[in-house]
């Protein structure tokens, strides 16, 4: 991904910075960005504010998250019922179809993809009627970036059901907080869409990964996603666990799952 200057970043809406003192200049941003991009897990942004929506898309995309957005209710469930996503950041004043419903038909179908409401209204009855009907948090506007990636990461933590924020397969160790991956200690380099791949593999420890959910992982709704490219990231990051104990093991028709090698 080609990171873009501080200029290209839109101008901040009122709703986002309403304190420079809490939220530092566009420029002491783009350094923070600079400084923690990583590769892509896939997000469903839902708001109905057009101006919102995209300085949040920009900022989400400089941290190097697939994205797709929707700005009414109907879109966002559509895509719910067809997509998968690591989060879902939900606005509740929608057009079409409000958050909550959005929010109960999800978990009505036991979709427990985490949700974080993303709403201006701070009520305390409004916090505990969307976390009781199935929100993982909730978050009110103006909302500081610092403080929503940070969330965003705790929710993709939670997800994993690890406690001490590492993966390990073998020599491969994924520190979740970071989003690096190691290989007998030392850095292992990846293209964001190799990241990506193992990613979506390590997060799934001992399970079966489709061809389709990976190319709903590694893929955008404007991205063209084919099984070929999947199979081509596949080899790529086998190449670069050559001589490991981490091996991605092929099941015909079933997917991929990665798996620590056993010594004789």
């Amino acid at each position: 991904m080609q990171l873009r200057t501080p200029t290209d970043i839109p101008a901040t809406p009122p709703q986002i910075i309403a304190n420079a003192r809490l939220y530092g200049t566009i420029d002491d941003q783009f350094r923070l960005l600079l400084f923690t991009a990583r590769s892509p897990m896939k997000l469903l942004l839902v708001e109905d504010n057009p101006i919102l929506s995209h300085w949040l898309a920009k900022v989400l995309e400089q941290e190097d998250f697939a994205l797709d957005t929707a700005l009414d209710g109907i879109t966002a469930d559509q895509l719910l019922r067809t997509n998968y996503y690591d989060v879902v950041l939900l606005d509740l004043n929608l057009p079409k179809l409000s958050g909550k419903n959005v929010l109960r038909g999800l978990r009505l179908r036991d979709d427990t993809t985490p949700v974080m409401i993303l709403t201006a209204s701070g009520s305390i009855d409004d916090k505990v009627e969307l976390l009781g009907a199935g929100a993982d948090d909730y978050l009110v506007k103006p909302v500081e970036f610092r403080e929503l990636i940070a969330r965003i990461k705790v929710l993709i933590r939670w997800q994993t059901a690890s406690t001490v924020g590492k993966l390990i397969c073998g020599d491969l160790k994924f520190n979740i907080d970071s989003r690096q991956f190691t290989l007998n200690s030392a850095p292992l380099h990846l293209t964001p869409r190799e990241h990506n791949v193992l990613e979506r593999l390590i997060l799934c420890p001992g399970k079966t990964v489709s061809k389709v959910a990976l190319m709903d992982s590694l893929f955008t709704l404007a991205d063209e996603a084919t099984e070929e490219a999947v199979e081509v990231y596949i080899s790529r990051v086998r190449k670069k666990l050559d001589g490991s104990s981490a091996a991605i093991v092929t099941l015909r028709g079933l997917g991929y799952v990665l798996r620590p090698i056993e010594s004789n």
